[in-house]
């Protein structure tokens, strides 16, 4: 179960009672559609607007599972659709019409090689959710233990390998005549979609997604993942222990059920955060299907459990550094560096003249900068770059696509819970305390590059940044401080500190003379940030609620 278009491409082309009828009926739809956007897509009216939305999402259901596919990869990219249009066909995550039941009954059976009745002590008569590839069911395993029974949709691997086919010939005909901005063939991309939606409709795959997602969170209490049950698990059925949760996008339910919304927020962005730029390895489909609350509390961080992981995606160590290093230039209103991190990343040809680039990411980042470090609005910003992307060379690279796909879902599904939220508050705050405490080579290395300059002078504004971002996040109390003061001297006198101490004092002895000011300056904001006296009360008042 893999996918080789040469292959398949054999495969479908001696077959023509398959391939004629599919792609006649794909041209069909296509066109219309295409039509219909040509004769109203220029219009103005909100409302036009709207339908013509709706007609997208309604020809890409009838097409079927791989077009369903096509769409939810589409509204990732927002250099390529109208933003109004991106809206309704994020709605083809979930909700989607079931198949048939008895159908569903089969597969489990087939694949399995037992009645359901032999598995399971209870199994229902119709599925709890269903989508794009397959639905779900909550049966009774034994006692008061139940799971979630995914079951695959019929035939879908012929469905997926006949229109993947079909999909890349009509995208290569037609790519010299669509008005695309891609940076790459569409052949590539399509390619790129083959690869991942095939191993996604891999349910033994997503087994191996979930175990190796639990361990990253293994010794972490706020965040769940289900059990795979290996023994009810095949390539079409995956089961997995049931997660009694609550939708996050509910807000009013999960304050019926005592549960914070800011702290289910705060668990969510974080655990986000950390898979993209810690671990390397996340989850790529974070939609309200697939997160629930749970409830209770460790600390401020409420309890969030994951689901599903047929889609999953890694992101290089080189990339994790270079956007880390992005967002500490972003916030420092460094541009020249920020352009550059965007041409390491890809998002600029690496030929590409970074001068006349450096305004335009000022007038776009830096708008929203200057409103507040932490007012910035992911989705308005990438909003804002679709609008300039035909303009400017920007372009979105194709490993790109899920990353920005699960920063705006994890974004836009905190807004839906608090008007006022803003990521950068909970994502800045992480990324400075990294910096300030990491021993890692590659970290280092950013950080000397944020606080000293090129030659080789200490940039006191820059340090002050870090932790004034510190100080800052709401959630960092003063006794949370002191950690990250401890591993901040344990760094610069450990042996890996040792171009820190090199560079900072190169930096305080300039032309044989002391800077009495700058180490003035440096004193006077250690002891802002880490002020001994009141990290002090705070810890005896944690340990002594009566202290006053």
């Amino acid at each position: 179960m893999n996918y080789n278009f040469e292959r398949d491409l054999n495969w479908l082309i001696i077959r023509p009672w398959i391939w004629i009828p599919r792609i006649t009926y794909i041209i069909y739809s296509l066109l219309a559609l295409t039509i219909n956007l040509l004769i109203r897509g220029s219009s103005s009216n909100p409302e036009v607007q709207k339908n013509l939305a709706k007609k997208i999402f309604s020809t890409l259901i009838d097409l079927g599972p791989c077009f369903i596919k096509v769409g939810q990869a589409l509204s990732t990219r927002p250099d390529l659709l109208r933003r109004d249009w991106l809206e309704e066909l994020t709605k083809l995550q979930d909700n989607l019409p079931a198949f048939d039941h008895d159908k569903a009954i089969h597969i489990i059976q087939t694949e399995l090689e037992s009645n359901v009745d032999n598995l399971f002590e209870e199994f229902p008569n119709s599925p709890i959710a269903s989508a794009s590839l397959g639905q779900v069911y909550k049966a009774n395993l034994y006692g008061d233990y139940y799971v979630a029974v995914k079951v695959q949709r019929p035939n879908l691997e012929f469905i997926i390998k006949r229109d993947l086919v079909l999909i890349k010939i009509l995208g290569i005909i037609s790519s010299p005549i669509l008005p695309l901005n891609l940076g790459v063939g569409l052949g590539e991309i399509i390619d790129e979609f083959g690869k991942s939606l095939f191993e996604e409709i891999d349910y033994r795959k997503e087994a191996l997604n979930a175990k190796r997602f639990s361990k990253l969170f293994n010794n972490n209490p706020t965040v769940t993942v289900p059990k795979v049950e290996d023994n009810l698990s095949t390539s079409k059925v995956i089961c997995t222990s049931w997660i009694d949760g609550i939708k996050i996008s509910n807000k009013d339910e999960l304050i019926a059920n005592s549960i914070e919304p800011s702290s289910i927020i705060r668990t969510g962005v974080i655990s986000g955060i950390r898979q993209l730029l810690e671990f390397g390895y996340f989850h790529a489909d974070p939609h309200p299907g697939n997160m629930f609350a749970l409830t209770g509390n460790t600390g401020d961080s409420g309890h969030l459990a994951y689901v599903d992981f047929g889609m999953m995606d890694t992101i290089s160590e080189k990339d994790r550094l270079t956007l880390t290093e992005a967002i500490v230039n972003l916030i420092n209103a460094d541009f020249y560096s920020v352009a550059l991190n965007f041409q390491q990343l890809g998002f600029l040809n690496s030929s590409q003249d970074l001068e006349p680039i450096v305004p335009v990411l000022k007038e776009v980042l830096g708008g929203a900068m200057d409103k507040d470090v932490f007012s910035f609005n992911f989705k308005e910003i990438t909003n804002k770059f679709s609008e300039l992307m035909f303009d400017y060379p920007f372009r979105v690279p194709a490993r790109f696509a899920l990353i920005i796909r699960a920063v705006i879902s994890q974004e836009g599904l905190a807004l839906k819970l608090d008007s006022n939220f803003q990521i950068v508050s909970l994502a800045y705050p992480y990324v400075a305390k990294r910096l300030l405490t990491s021993d890692e080579t590659e970290m280092l290395e950013i950080l000397l590059q944020v606080i000293f300059n090129k030659d080789g002078s200490l940039r006191v504004s820059r340090l002050e940044n870090l932790f004034d971002v510190l100080i800052k996040d709401s959630d960092s109390s003063n006794e949370e401080l002191l950690p990250v003061a401890s591993a901040s001297l344990k760094l610069i006198l450990g042996s890996r500190g040792s171009q820190i101490r090199k560079n900072l004092l190169l930096s305080l002895i300039k032309d044989e003379k002391i800077n009495i000011s700058e180490i003035k300056e440096l004193i006077k904001l250690v002891k802002k940030t880490f002020n001994p006296k009141a990290i002090t009360s705070s810890v005896i008042k944690r340990i002594n609620p009566l202290y006053l």
